[in-house]
């Protein structure tokens, strides 16, 4: 493979820790399999904040656009409750979203059979579960203006945000749900509210017409508060979800808790396809955890899951990918459990950094 060049953001909190699992990863296959990877860390979110007084600096973002993937820790933490919002360790992950046009989140739900019984709900339910979330990442009310607090009258205050979608964000998430469903299962379900929202008729509609040209994926349409109660009580029922920057926010960490654990889900944040080069931003989906933070006791399986993503989706590695999700099974089915998930006397209790030796003993 010809050298592939990541930018690596531990963020905050335990970013930091199950970042350098993932980094230990990248390291064992540079040595066994010659992988070719050169990466570069940086600072993003509350520790950018602390050193530079913006969670994302230009120089950081130009380095995310020259790099071919960048993986991420995790971003945020009541130490930067206080700061103006557009200085929020946040507004740094959402910034890089939007300069690198990252429209498409990837968020897959897949129950392990070692966890079934992590999960909330029944084993029935959940066994066998394999969905993925397609979330629009850079539109919708995050990023609709006007927004803001105002003062209407001496004393009293309003808030507005705007939701607004243009027609051409629809059709192309649409466009990377229909094709991602032509290789799994060929279903789509469309989520929206189009019964109480303007933007959710044009969602209906736009994702109608674009599903002319994917007729053989089998196309449903279904309202997000409907969506949530599916998705505890027959979650199976699903294959591809897609559906706008709120809802999808929402229902991907409902979908996170049918695994068992925050700590077991990658993220792949991807833009379209340019000159031969995909942006993708991998992470992820939980936070930065700032009550065990430092404790060697967060979960790095998420990370090193979100790596895997990267090798299929930007790396063009889909056997060592695949290698990579088999042996983090194994480690489970051995019986190996950090702190968030572990439950039973037969289960072996191990460290973020043991997980991380777990893994890289079995690549």
């Amino acid at each position: 493979m010809s050298i592939k060049k990541i930018l690596i953001l531990p963020g905050d909190g335990i970013g930091v820790e199950v970042a350098d699992q993932a980094i230990r990863v990248i390291d064992h296959l540079n040595s066994k399999n010659n992988l070719n990877i050169e990466y570069e860390k940086e600072l993003v979110g509350g520790a950018s904040y602390d050193v530079n007084g913006e969670p994302l600096t230009p120089a950081v973002l130009e380095k995310a656009k020259e790099a071919d993937a960048i993986l991420l820790g995790a971003v945020g933490g009541s130490k930067w409750d206080d700061v103006e919002r557009n200085k929020r360790p946040e507004a740094g992950l959402l910034g890089l979203r939007k300069e690198l046009e990252l429209f498409a989140n990837l968020r897959p739900a897949i129950v392990f059979d070692a966890l079934l019984s992590a999960s909330s709900l029944k084993e029935e339910i959940v066994k066998g579960l394999d969905i993925v979330i397609v979330r629009e990442l850079t539109g919708g009310v995050y990023f609709g203006q006007p927004r803001g607090i105002e003062e209407y009258e001496p004393g009293k205050q309003k808030a507005v945000d705007t939701q607004i979608y243009f027609d051409y964000e629809i059709d192309r998430i649409a466009r990377v749900a229909f094709d991602l469903a032509r290789k799994r299962n060929n279903k789509v379900t469309s989520v929206e509210k189009a019964n109480v929202m303007e933007t959710g008729v044009l969602w209906r509609q736009v994702v109608k017409k674009t599903h002319e040209s994917f007729s053989d994926v089998t196309l449903e349409n279904m309202l997000a508060d409907n969506c949530a109660m599916q998705l505890v009580r027959n979650p199976k029922q699903f294959d591809v979800l897609v559906t706008d920057n709120l809802f999808g926010d929402l229902l991907s960490d409902c979908a996170a808790m049918l695994t068992g654990s925050l700590g077991m889900l990658p993220s792949a944040s991807l833009g379209a396809e340019k000159n031969g080069k995909r942006n993708g931003l991998f992470e992820p989906v939980h936070g930065s955890a700032p009550d065990i933070a430092g404790q060697n006791k967060a979960n790095p399986i998420a990370t090193i899951l979100s790596f895997a993503m990267m090798l299929r989706y930007n790396l063009d590695q889909q056997e060592l990918a695949q290698n990579l999700e088999d042996v983090i099974q194994n480690v489970l089915n051995d019986g190996f459990r950090t702190a968030d998930l572990y439950s039973a006397d037969s289960q072996t209790l191990v460290s973020c950094s043991k997980m991380g030796d777990l893994i890289i003993e079995r690549l």
